[in-house]
């Protein structure tokens, strides 16, 4: 499918914070015929400019354009033949104030939430060490903010516990929000990894690679997973919750 208005192919960027079902997400988008998808491409910029150390930090700065530049001149490269819809997996905490977005001017721009308790008590499994900044909401926001204001409503924001409970509802309505046609494809996808995968799936997508759809709610399991967070993280969760509340208040 081609834009309507200009022929030119769809290009959605779904902005998310870690640990937010955002590769399901990818899977599901990835399982339709029409779409190809791209995974956290500005990681490399972001550990090159912070020097975090991440899990698979060499490999991603060998695999990937530590050039926040040449990272947008992909983002908005032709489509392969036989496909029209470009989705792209992004994480808000990579977006550094040194990288430009204008580039979003052209995007359909879309936002995935989490309850942060839950966010947190996934991330550590993988990375013990953790701040606020690592969840990406307050960027989040801002990003969110920028494009609403932009095109004068709110864009689509859609919580990941939501996909959970409903996902044919949920995409339903996050497919018209973007006003493309639901597929019913994206409900399903193969077990296993994928070409289009980052280079850290090794270290962070057992769960997805496991997956052949969205796994359904397990409010008590999460509950208990809480509750074993430490002080320290509870307090990271106490001042993520407000954005995250502030981000619901617009969810589809």
């Amino acid at each position: 499918m081609t834009d309507q208005m200009t022929g030119e192919s769809i290009r959605i960027a779904m902005w998310s914070g870690p640990r937010n079902i955002s590769t399901a997400m990818m899977r599901s988008f990835e399982n339709r015929a029409d779409t190809i998808v791209v995974d956290e491409p500005f990681y490399a910029v972001y550990l090159k400019e912070t020097g975090l150390d991440h899990p698979g930090r060499d490999l991603i700065l060998k695999e990937q354009p530590t050039s926040w530049q040449a990272v947008v001149d992909d983002l908005l490269a032709p489509l392969p033949k036989g496909k029209s819809i470009f989705y792209q997996k992004h994480m808000c905490h990579h977006m550094l104030p040194s990288i430009g977005l204008d580039w979003t001017k052209s995007f359909r721009n879309a936002f995935l939430v989490r309850d942060p308790r839950h966010m947190l008590a996934s991330y550590i499994k993988s990375r013990p060490d953790v701040t606020l900044k690592d969840l990406g909401l307050e960027r989040q926001l801002e990003l969110f903010h920028m494009v609403a204001d932009r095109i004068g409503k709110a864009p689509p924001v859609i919580d990941s516990a939501d996909v959970q409970a409903d996902p044919k509802g949920a995409l339903m309505r996050l497919c018209e929000a973007l006003d493309i046609p639901f597929d019913a494809a994206m409900l399903s996808w193969p077990k296993g990894p994928r070409d289009s995968d980052g280079v850290w799936a090794p270290w962070w997508y057992a769960g997805v690679e496991r997956s052949t759809g969205f796994a359904g709610p397990n409010d008590a399991s999460r509950e208990a997973e809480f509750e074993k967070l430490d002080d320290d993280l509870k307090r990271i969760a106490d001042a993520a919750m407000p954005i995250y509340e502030e981000m619901g208040r617009y969810r589809i």
